[in-house]
């Protein structure tokens, strides 16, 4: 096993509820086209994890629940802790309303709006109101790798990490990260230029579509581990030649210039360190049999 600080590390609870569905009224596509459509926020009944990130007649829509802390109490950083302290893989429990005792998985972050999702089961979903408590056992935050110093983790819990099929190399001590595609440096978007990658996300550019089919990512899934080449994210997302950011895809297609699938990052580390490998299976979904993959 490839060793870890998991031991060390603090889980604890944090609370937050559904988020009531978004409206920005027209935004204008990178077309020119005025449109009005489904985004962010909501408890969404048919997107989930396995699902694909493109097609849906919306913008940045987020699979299954999308979460938040308190809209109130923004100002005040409850959000940023709800947000910064879920990882990826943490257990979520509903512990009020019918839908109380039912348990979930955090599966991405999202960006300024500090969205965090959750997937339930269908039986969950169809009695979970606005009203109810979900408690994350948040655990993840100041994950390190003991043997690579240079690898840096943000968002990712080690039980799912432990899932992800990772295998460390042994002669050059490289770990080769199983992901579904690789992402070239000139299609990433939205999120560039900011310093808290811990708490968001970056999108895949997808205003070039022959260049997205040319390359297979318009097959890409919600939960789809991928390798995003040339950017390091040790505080921020910057291009770096040499260095690969690994993470999942967590919000749908946006017809905005700029943006696209969002994809949640979750480790950066230079060549020397990290080589993605292709596997159509590296999905979070399949990882912790959740969503489609129930």
């Amino acid at each position: 096993m490839i060793k870890s600080n998991s031991e060390r590390l603090i889980k604890t609870a944090v609370q937050g509820k559904a988020i009531y569905p978004g409206a920005s009224g027209w935004r204008v596509s990178h077309d020119g086209d005025g449109l009005m459509l489904p985004g962010v926020g909501g408890i969404s009944y048919n997107l989930k994890v396995g699902d694909s990130a493109y097609g849906w007649v919306a913008d940045h829509a987020e699979p299954c629940v999308s979460s938040t802390a308190s809209i109130e109490q923004r100002d005040r950083g409850v959000n940023l802790s709800y947000n910064y302290y879920a990882c990826l893989g943490n257990d979520v429990q509903i512990i009020s309303g019918e839908a109380k005792g039912s348990k979930g998985v955090v599966t991405g972050t999202h960006g300024g709006c500090e969205h965090v999702m959750i997937d339930f089961p269908d039986d969950a979903l169809s009695v979970l109101t606005y009203d109810d408590t979900l408690q994350i056992k948040a655990y993840g935050q100041g994950f390190q790798l003991l043997d690579y110093p240079d690898v840096k983790i943000w968002s990712l819990s080690p039980e799912l990490f432990y899932k992800m099929e990772i295998e460390e190399e042994p002669v050059d001590k490289q770990l080769r990260v199983p992901v579904v595609a690789t992402v070239p440096a000139e299609l990433l978007g939205s999120g560039l230029g900011r310093t808290d990658g811990y708490k968001a996300d970056i999108d895949i550019q997808t205003s070039d579509r022959a260049y997205i089919e040319e390359l297979g990512l318009n097959h890409l899934k919600l939960g789809d581990f991928v390798a995003l080449m040339d950017y390091k994210s040790y505080y921020g997302w910057s291009y770096q030649k040499g260095a690969i950011t690994i993470g999942v895809v967590c919000h749908t297609d946006s017809y905005t210039a700029g943006h696209g699938p969002g994809v949640t990052t979750l480790i950066t580390a230079y060549e020397k360190d990290l080589k993605p490998v292709i596997s159509l299976e590296a999905n979070i979904g399949k990882y912790l049999k959740i969503g489609r993959y129930r």
